[in-house]
């Protein structure tokens, strides 16, 4: 496989007329990078079932970008074998440690650094003899290090600030993480280091997030604020994360979910999976100024062409459409 060929994941629900667009994208963009398909989630299920088929995972370790539309179906929410499995898997298998989730409108531009293969979500669980069940948040120096260096270089290319959340004052796993920042901060004297604890940093999330830049944080905590920036940016409709390895491909992803009630009836709005492939143009093929004019294209194309969940009535292909128009001349865009 070329070093310059990228995965698409179409998924589940409206996940193959998301990544539609964003293929279209792409091949407008970066013509000369080759685009793969394969399967995860309910549709990997349904032909091999298992979520992350062995050959997916094989064609997105030799890639140079993974680009995944959401999965997940209501048909196997209960069972035991679930498509979020193949995704869990698939981010621990390429050790795409670091989640990106920019949140932009206005005058609110702040990025959230968040550890993605550690903590509460991987650490062990189960259920004791009485009755008690438990899930173990657990961190060893080195996750912390890792993801503190990426969030300090990040604040070195923007303003210089790095917000480090935590809960310091109940979590010793937050102690650790409070302590290896601050041994880290004198090899970055430019960036200014605060830190502040989780529940704070939520509440002037909501209330001022213009006074945010880069956070960086934990796994559950970068969770739950990466969300909540989100619905105070737009929705989580519009939002898009890149999750980025040390050695391997980074994953590119809208953040919302399959939305199985509207799937097939080409209405779902396709802008987070377009900024996603803006993040994938820069951080995974390193084609900054593809990926600025994209993201450029994408807000103007929402305010063209607004699909229903904005209020307005543009189908996915239309908006598509619209944002491609921005990328070339109309008479081009038609024929894309």
């Amino acid at each position: 496989m070329p070093a310059t060929t990228v995965i698409l994941l179409p998924g589940d629900g409206v996940g193959p007329e998301v990544a539609a667009e964003a293929r279209l994208v792409l091949g407008l963009l970066a013509p000369d990078v080759a685009v793969e398909e394969r399967l995860l989630g309910a549709a990997a299920i349904r032909a091999t079932g298992n979520p992350l088929p062995d050959e997916t995972l094989e064609a997105c370790r030799g890639a140079a970008a993974v680009l995944k539309a959401p999965i997940g179906d209501p048909e196997f929410d209960a069972a035991d074998v679930r498509p979020e499995q193949g995704m869990l898997r698939l981010r621990a298998e390429l050790d795409a440690y670091a989640n990106l989730r920019p949140a932009v409108q206005g005058d609110v531009d702040l990025l959230i650094v968040r550890e993605l293969v550690g903590g509460l979500y991987f650490g062990a669980r189960g259920v004791r003899d009485d009755g008690t069940v438990f899930d173990t948040c657990e961190y060893h120096p080195r996750q912390v290090e890792r993801i503190a260096r990426r969030g300090f270089e990040l604040a070195r290319s923007r303003s210089g600030r790095l917000l480090s959340v935590d809960k310091a004052n109940v979590l010793d796993t937050s102690r650790l993480w409070r302590r290896i920042v601050n041994e880290l901060a004198p090899e970055y004297p430019d960036v200014a280091v605060e830190h502040m604890l989780v529940d704070n940093c939520a509440m002037q999330l909501a209330t001022s997030p213009e006074r945010f830049d880069v956070l960086v944080t934990e796994n559950m905590f970068g969770d739950i604020l990466s969300d909540l920036a989100a619905a105070v940016t737009g929705g989580l409709g519009l939002a898009p994360s890149a999750s980025l390895s040390d050695s391997g491909p980074g994953i590119f992803e809208p953040v919302h979910g399959s939305a199985p009630d509207i799937a097939g009836k080409g209405i779902a709005n396709p802008a987070a999976m377009l900024r996603s492939t803006a993040l994938l143009l820069e951080h995974g093929l390193g084609r900054i100024g593809e990926a600025q004019a994209l993201a450029r294209a994408v807000d103007e194309g929402l305010a063209l062409a607004p699909t229903p969940d904005l209020g307005g009535t543009a189908t996915t292909a239309e908006l598509g459409a619209a944002v491609r128009a921005r990328l070339q001349p109309v008479g081009d865009a038609a024929s894309s």
